[in-house]
């Protein structure tokens, strides 16, 4: 990362430079926080604990980024595809991540479709939709389940 203002958030880091990398030149700024709008609206359409399902603002994006690198690293994010529509205003990625559950050591793979919208060349609204059960897996201890599977 090349600002250190932004060393809290190295876990996710593979993450925030696949964003970047994707949006390329529709944004100005060289970090994830630099392409977001100080008045970003960013929707999980999913149930995550701890993450609240519309976050309103650039700082509590940040205050909620900062709560995931303490307790997930991810090694990558990658299999990127990109769609661009209303002239690059409207962009929607697809991808996939991969790291560790800081807490246990187990492995954390997930897909993820995100639909964002530019406006003045910041992301303005961000629409997240992930796989659940690849999230559940994850953060589930084995003994649950193993009682959810039988």
């Amino acid at each position: 990362m090349p600002n250190s203002e932004y060393a809290a958030y190295e876990a996710a880091s593979p993450y925030f430079d696949l964003v970047r990398g994707a949006l390329s030149d529709l944004v100005d700024g060289e970090h994830y926080f630099d392409i977001v709008s100080d008045n970003v609206v960013y929707e999980v359409l999913y149930d995550f604990p701890g993450w609240p399902r519309v976050i309103q603002g650039r700082a509590d994006l940040m205050a909620q980024f900062k709560g995931y690198c303490d307790n997930i690293a991810l090694q990558s994010a990658d299999r990127l595809i990109i769609h661009k529509t209303d002239d690059g205003r409207v962009v929607v990625i697809e991808y996939e991540v991969r790291g560790t559950i800081l807490a246990t050591g187990v492995k954390y793979n997930n897909r993820f479709c995100s639909i964002i919208k530019i406006e003045n060349r910041k992301i303005s609204h961000w629409r997240d939709y992930m796989d659940s059960l690849a999230a559940w897996n994850a953060l589930t201890p084995r003994s649950l389940k193993a009682t959810v599977d039988d």
